[in-house]
């Protein structure tokens, strides 16, 4: 009677092992992977952006240098008439707009493009320091359209493209929510009378 058990056990013992190692057998693919991978033996050619979505793009990376060449004469401008506050801001400004044209031209090389950079407008000149906020705003509107533009035709042809411009989107909000703070403030002031443009750029600057 004892040896029956043990031999119940025991086939039992061995059915559960047998089971279990039926579960930790692999799935078996359709094509062995290096067969999938190699593609008889060729280099896979890393894909790429359709030239339309890659053409938008390096004219944006021209429209962020713009903007940044834009800030930079802002910059010197406000230097130039003692607005430092007004100056350091600008002065950030253009640095920013540095990092968006990188940012573009990192998506394209990621994507095994060569950016082609545009030519861009580096001499700017200004009346004041509302002539500088007034461009300031119509420049990140406008930017806010062609990425806005952009993003909706990259929809259905590159949806990762899509994606990555909803980030300049972002930006583009953001600027224009800026700046526009920026016009209403000059509303409450008498923008021809030196100390109250003076006020403002020491209050909306700092």
């Amino acid at each position: 009677m004892e040896w029956n058990l043990y031999k119940i056990k025991q086939h039992t013992m061995i059915g559960k092992y047998n089971q279990f190692e039926q579960k930790q057998k692999p799935v078996q693919m359709s094509k062995p992977l290096n067969e999938a991978i190699s593609v008889g033996g060729r280099i896979v050619t890393p894909k790429t952006l359709p030239g339309d979505i890659a053409d938008i793009l390096d004219e944006r990376i021209g429209d962020e240098y713009t903007a940044h060449y834009f800030y930079r004469n802002a910059a010197n401008w406000c230097k130039n008439a003692n607005y430092k506050k007004a100056a350091e801001f600008f002065e950030a400004e253009a640095n920013s707009e540095l990092e968006h044209a990188k940012g573009l031209q990192d998506y394209l090389t990621q994507w095994n493009l060569l950016p082609a950079i545009p030519s861009a407008p580096t001499k700017k000149s200004f009346e004041s320091l509302i002539d500088i906020v007034n461009g300031a705003y119509e420049m990140e509107y406008g930017l806010l359209e062609k990425y806005s533009g952009n993003q909706v035709e990259s929809f259905k042809e590159h949806p990762a493209t899509f994606n990555f411009i909803q980030k300049y989107v972002d930006i583009q909000n953001g600027a224009v929510g800026e700046y526009s703070d920026l016009l209403n403030a000059l509303n409450l002031i008498d923008v021809n009378n030196k100390l109250d443009v003076l006020y403002f750029e020491n209050k909306y600057f700092g």
